[in-house]
């Protein structure tokens, strides 16, 4: 995907009210405050992309550009985050990293252990997300994997059913992020959806990860949207801003998204370039915002 002179003049209106995709620099949020939002997207972001900034100095800010919401974040942190009255997206501190995950069952019983514990905690706290992983595969075959993996999810499922905790796996790309890693295509997450069939168990459909195994982003999210709970953004290629120098038009993919009737977070999850993460991130917003 190219852009041409039209499709870059197009997207220049529809950004910051005229300010250029490619010049975070063009709004300042500071001094003029964040563009009023349509209200169609809940905004999100993962804190460990916007690095230096601390959790606090995030939460202490995003607010005034539009973003409602933290992925990631455990137990420890979550009182930091009512501090300033943000909400937990995507809870985590019960999985045991990317590489060790479902389809291994030697993780079982620690697995099982850290969920049991965690879904109540995550619904007396007011959230619903809980972030899980398929593991790498380190020569298991998809079919083997996909069978380890539902058994242990089931173990955890009830205990999510009943606390109202929705377990969501995320699909990530094994071609240059995470070599190896077993649910990078989503059709194996969306065939373990089935197989599992609770509306506790979704994937995390990463915008990001799923460009560069599979692509055909748009038909994906149209076909499939009641297996996916949650959407993560970042620029392709190199994980940074979503400006005019990435490849994926996420315009028209938010707005699929939005025809959904999706009502749940999508987070920003790039990398930005340049020192000012908050104007990076509200540029992300104000190109998300559809």
């Amino acid at each position: 995907m190219t852009f041409n002179s039209g499709r870059r003049d197009s997207f220049k209106k529809m950004i910051l009210g005229g300010a250029a995709m490619g010049s975070l620099a063009s709004f300042d949020f500071k001094e003029k405050g964040a563009p009023a939002l349509k209200g169609n997207i809940n905004h999100g972001v993962c804190a460990w992309s916007m690095r230096p900034l601390s959790l606090e100095e995030l939460c202490a800010q995003i607010k005034s550009v539009g973003v409602g919401a933290i992925d990631l974040i455990s137990p420890a942190n979550w009182e930091l985050l009512k501090k300033y009255d943000i909400h937990c997206s995507m809870c985590n501190g019960a999985e045991l990293g990317i590489v060790d995950g479902f389809n291994d069952p030697k993780f079982h019983a620690q697995l099982e252990k850290n969920y049991l514990e965690l879904i109540p905690l995550v619904q007396k706290a007011g959230y619903k997300n809980v972030i899980a992983f398929s593991g790498n595969r380190r020569g298991m075959d998809d079919e083997t994997g996909m069978k380890n993996c539902e058994i242990g999810i089931k173990k955890i499922l009830s205990q999510a059913e009943k606390h109202g905790v929705i377990i969501t796996m995320e699909l990530l790309n094994s071609r240059v992020d995470h070599k190896d890693y077993m649910c990078d295509k989503s059709a194996w997450g969306i065939e373990l959806c089935k197989r599992i069939g609770s509306e506790n168990f979704k994937l995390l459909f990463d915008i990001y990860h799923m460009q560069i195994d599979e692509g055909d982003i748009i038909r994906t999210i149209r076909n499939n949207h009641q297996y996916f709970g949650h959407y993560h953004t970042a620029g392709n290629p190199g994980r940074n801003d979503l400006d005019e120098s990435q490849e994926i038009n996420y315009p028209p993919i938010m707005q699929a998204i939005v025809d959904t009737g999706f009502k749940g977070y999508v987070s920003h999850e790039f990398i930005p370039k340049g020192q000012d993460k908050i104007a990076a991130l509200g540029h992300a917003v104000q190109v998300c915002d559809v």
